[in-house]
């Protein structure tokens, strides 16, 4: 430099002050959006750890319940038929995560399995019968679906509201979502479709032994899930609501078998002669 006194020297320091001093070209304020690309609500969200969700009564509620893995339903109808002592079913294969889907398709699956397998052993009962022309009785249908959606979706209703309202007598109870429940009670009905097949088998004790097996294995998954929840209760309480809950189990076990094993299942119009020797 000392040499050639004539070298134009350019100073790094000096550019990037020039630059910031400048600002964007043409005049315009600088863009906040570029430089911050989530909105601050955004921002507020992700900090929070939350999502806002949609009102129950949209659709949009229900759709996160439905976005559900395959394998993961395949891990839940594995789990439900497989229990295991101490595992808790929410805890183990829910994970925070309850879905809808699964438990619907098992309770339509386990309606027309009934209706399906009652006229099945309606007609292999009355087969070779004199005078027998087989009908199918359409009924069954609308009955075991009442039954089966009735108690999906009713029984955990009444479940999770007790379980709140005793929550918030006893603080240290472990509380379910109501999505949870249903969740819970839906996969425990998978074990029937199996043995609602097997009962078209015209041997009676082993409808028996088929509808005791699902009956505890259903029983089962219900118990060792809400075990945890009624645990710390009142010792009466705790029992009644587990004695409530296998026998309305049980009821269902039992509907389902009376629904599938009666035959000529309907209504009938009485005989005006019997009617007749009635009134006279």
């Amino acid at each position: 430099m000392d040499a050639n006194r004539d070298v134009v020297t350019i100073s790094i320091g000096d550019e990037d002050l020039k630059a910031k001093r400048q600002g964007p070209a043409g005049g315009f304020p600088p863009d906040v959006a570029d430089d911050d690309p989530l909105g601050s609500d955004d921002k507020t969200e992700l900090l929070a750890g939350q999502k806002k969700s949609a009102p129950f009564w949209t659709f949009e509620y229900y759709q996160a319940f439905f976005d559900v893995e395959t394998h993961h339903v395949k891990e839940r109808i594995i789990g439900s038929m497989l229990p295991w002592p101490g595992k808790n079913f929410i805890q183990v294969y829910l994970r925070k995560n309850p879905d809808l889907y699964g438990p619907f398709w098992i309770c339509t699956t386990l309606v027309f399995a009934c209706a399906i397998s009652g006229n099945i052993s309606t007609f292999l009962h009355k087969f070779g019968s004199s005078g027998y022309k087989y009908t199918p009785e359409f009924q069954k249908v609308t009955i075991a679906a009442t039954a089966i959606f009735t108690y999906a979706w009713l029984v955990p209703l009444g479940l999770w509201g007790f379980l709140l309202w005793r929550n918030n007598k006893i603080l240290n109870l472990v509380s379910y979502s109501f999505m949870e429940i249903i969740c819970v009670y839906g996969y425990s009905l998978s074990v029937y479709i199996p043995a609602v097949v097997l009962w078209i088998i015209q041997v009676e004790w082993l409808r028996w032994c088929f509808m005791v097996v699902a009956l505890c294995v259903s029983g089962s998954v219900l118990v060792t899930t809400f075990w945890p929840a009624v645990r710390d209760d009142n010792p009466r309480v705790t029992i009644a609501v587990i004695a409530i809950i296998l026998l309305l189990n049980a009821l269902l076990a039992v509907g389902c078998k009376v629904i599938i094993l009666t035959h000529d299942f309907g209504f009938r119009s009485p005989n005006p002669d019997v009617l007749c020797s009635l009134l006279l």
